[in-house]
């Protein structure tokens, strides 16, 4: 038991047919210097800070601290952080005393240096190459970060603090870990001597800001046709496959294609791990989970694709396929479960029906591929394809409608597709996300749910005229 001295027992598509392309959302530069929050401290306090943190590690009760509210929790330290600084007589230690108090009490209750940049909320993702090297991801850029660790053990010690906060263990051992904070954000470690050079950290913060499909077109993400034609058809219940890149927003437009289910309907998510923010009444949310540290057996998203199947759900979402469970997402939107909607890792429409080909593979099932080909061109109807751009940027570039099989092959048709025209002077990517004029071939699914083929927002009536 710790001492207690210090008194405490988470556009669309232009329509002026004089300008072809719509008018990138201009985003603010990244400052070309560091922020004074940002800027290293004097070296004299960096030692008090260091100072500080061990007279409170050993002074604190830390199993009192564990039974308090966060709020609470960091009031006590803040409380305690100032006492200290009061009996310092260093040069300069006013100017930073709130800065201090933050960034010692973030050390004791939280993740050190990399707290800061968690309640930034232009950071979308944290990336860790050392103890001095930070990167950050903002506007879809990366970019080096004036924080760091002391050291790798100062590195090392936010990192079993992540990974014990969940129940996991990483050491030589099992050097990989993935896991989830307490606000949802994704973090994955790997240490030596699967990493060499020492630890490296990469966090995905979770999205607080849920954005909507008029937030998308507004931002040129995707055009009010396409919108309007992916509403219609989410409402007509036909099966979608979101693909894209790593970190190009294929979570964020599936949260959106998923705002345009009724709320009249059962909803079975299944994540790995928790990223989706249905809005829904009637969610089921439903996390894989691997082998923990003290032995319970792991539940795999193929197991509760199978169990979902059981639970009466009108929709199936599943925020990502990777593996086998791919077999059985077929499975269900071909035995009745329509209206399913997922994520795979793919650079284009036909490369994502490859992905899940060999996903399918992976069941451990000894079929033919055109056996296969048959499952995937009967269950799935659409693929829309995202993609960051050069600039940063996320644009749905491709609508692209799964026809059927001839022979051998799966026939596709392109709805909707980018034109790209270039940049501008900013440097941003210009053009627009523009219908080709065909019709869906899955126009009597939309009959059969009573749902009418937008007919107009299909129609490819416009001049693109490339700069």
């Amino acid at each position: 038991m710790l001492r207690n001295r210090f008194g405490g027992s988470t556009s669309p598509t232009e329509s002026r047919p004089e300008a072809p392309f719509p008018a990138p959302v201009i985003l603010e530069e990244a400052p070309a210097t560091p922020p004074p929050e940002e800027r290293p401290l004097p070296e004299p306090l960096i030692g008090l800070r260091h100072k500080i943190h061990q007279r409170l590690i050993e002074d604190l009760d830390e199993q009192h601290l564990a039974g308090l509210g966060r709020d609470e929790a960091r009031k006590v330290v803040e409380e305690a952080v100032a006492q200290l600084l009061s009996q310092e007589q260093i040069r300069g230690i006013a100017e930073y005393r709130g800065r201090l108090i933050e960034e010692i009490t973030d050390e004791v209750l939280g993740l050190g240096p990399l707290e800061p940049l968690l309640r930034d909320d232009s950071v979308s993702e944290i990336m860790v190459n050392g103890p001095g090297r930070i990167y950050v991801e903002r506007s879809g850029r990366l970019q080096r970060t004036s924080y760091s660790f002391r050291d790798e053990e100062h590195l090392s010690r936010i990192i079993e603090r992540i990974v014990s906060a969940v129940g996991r263990h990483v050491d030589e051992a099992s050097p990989m870990v993935d896991a989830r904070l307490h606000d949802g954000s994704r973090v994955n470690v790997i240490i030596p001597p699967a990493a060499p050079g020492g630890a490296k950290l990469t966090l995905r913060k979770f999205a607080r800001q849920r954005f909507e499909a008029d937030d998308l077109v507004r931002m040129g993400s995707m055009s009010e046709e396409a919108v309007t034609f992916l509403r219609a058809a989410v409402r007509a219940r036909l099966n979608m496959l979101v693909s894209g890149g790593t970190g190009s927003g294929k979570t964020t437009l599936l949260n959106v294609l998923s705002s345009f289910i009724g709320d009249d309907e059962r909803i079975v998510t299944i994540e790995d791990p928790l990223e989706l923010q249905l809005q829904q009444d009637h969610v089921v949310a439903l996390e894989a989970r691997p082998i923990s540290t003290e032995g319970a057996l792991q539940v795999t998203q193929r197991d509760l694709v199978r169990n979902a199947l059981r639970m009466r759900p009108d929709r199936i979402i599943v925020g990502e396929v990777r593996s086998g469970e791919a077999f059985d997402m077929l499975q269900a939107m071909n035995t009745g479960h329509e209206g399913s909607i997922s994520t795979v890792h793919a650079n284009s429409p036909r490369d994502a029906l490859s992905r899940v080909q060999n996903m399918v593979l992976m069941a451990g099932f000894d079929l033919p591929d055109r056996a296969i080909r048959e499952q995937i061109a009967s269950a799935l109807q659409l693929i829309v394809q995202i993609a960051r751009m050069a600039d940063g940027s996320r644009k749905v570039i491709q609508v692209t409608e799964v026809a059927g099989i001839e022979g051998q092959t799966i026939t596709m048709q392109d709805l909707f597709r980018f034109e790209a025209g270039g940049r501008d002077e900013h440097g941003r990517v210009v053009g627009a996300l523009l219908a080709t004029g065909l019709q869906p071939h899955h126009g009597d699914r939309f009959a059969l749910r009573g749902v009418p083929v937008p007919v107009e927002a299909l129609r490819n009536d416009r001049m693109v005229v490339h700069e």
